[in-house]
């Protein structure tokens, strides 16, 4: 058995290395087109060769050409780039989107009168709104806006102008007249009640478009009218308006007329809010009544 090994190797070796023709004839004169001297030692060798470099080429073609895009489950960097933005761009149109419908039910809630949904923890004061404002005003601006303020305060033409807000434009008075109720955020009434004569004159505070001017069974005839800079005035019990939905109006145009309207009005008044940022804040730290 130990002899019969070895001879058995040899012959292996000697048939891997035997010599054999291949010959291609032509099938009608057996003419010879070619003959190749193989052997299946050298057949093994160039196919495992050929299988070799066909795995590289193949390997090096998907990795370094678009081919690789068309593997399932491959994304390339690009593709995560576009998918990561658009990600980012879903989002920040949801929080818009949210925005904008709490923004219309807090309008609605200031219309019926009913608690408004903050659109922070807490409501955004009247310093911080003022401290925003004034951002990006020089010292040197402040002081010229501060001369001109006194010396308007004499002024009869601007006698209603205030002259306590620095927002970077001046509020008109809505109304002259006697305030009845103040500011109370606390207890949710958002605004001030101004008294003044029958079938006196509201005004716009500020320039700005109407964006709501109808009747509601709890606060009558109601304005709002949305100014810039995220500012908001409401005019509420009104016994008419004088503008429609859409209008533009400026600052000092006659608006409304005061009233009686709405179930929650107990004598002809106004009920003047001012909101910032979707957040009400007093209008007595912007305007001189």
């Amino acid at each position: 058995m130990a002899n019969g090994k070895p001879k058995e190797k040899k012959k292996l070796v000697q048939k891997l290395r035997n010599k054999y023709r291949l010959v291609i004839l032509n099938d009608d004169t057996f003419e010879e087109k070619l003959s190749l001297k193989l052997s299946r030692l050298n057949v093994f060798f160039v196919v495992g060769i050929s299988a070799v470099l066909l795995v590289a080429g193949t390997t090096l073609l998907i990795a370094f050409t678009p081919l690789k895009e068309y593997i399932p489950g491959y994304s390339s960097t690009s593709l995560r780039r576009k998918a990561f933005n658009l990600a980012m761009t879903t989002d920040s149109l949801r929080q818009q989107i949210t925005y904008n419908q709490r923004y219309l039910l807090n309008i609605r809630n200031i219309i019926e009168g009913k608690p408004i949904l903050n659109f922070s923890d807490t409501l955004v004061s009247d310093s911080v709104v003022k401290v925003e404002l004034n951002k990006g005003v020089s010292k040197r601006d402040s002081q010229l806006r501060n001369f001109v303020e006194k010396a308007e305060q004499f002024d009869i033409a601007t006698t209603q102008i205030n002259s306590k807000s620095n927002t970077g434009f001046s509020f008109f008075v809505p109304v002259k007249g006697l305030i009845t109720n103040g500011f109370d955020a606390e207890n949710e009434h958002f605004g001030i009640d101004i008294v003044a004569q029958k079938n006196e004159v509201i005004k716009a505070c500020l320039d700005g478009i109407v964006i709501f001017s109808e009747w509601t069974s709890e606060t009558g005839h109601v304005l709002i009218i949305q100014h810039s800079k995220e500012f908001l005035s409401v005019y509420k019990h009104n016994s008419a308006l004088l503008k429609k939905q859409g209008e533009l109006v400026k600052a000092g145009e006659p608006v409304a007329i005061i009233g009686n309207s709405g179930e929650l009005s107990t004598g002809p008044h106004v009920h003047f809010e001012l909101w910032y940022n979707g957040n009400p804040v007093n209008p007595e730290n912007f305007i001189s009544f």
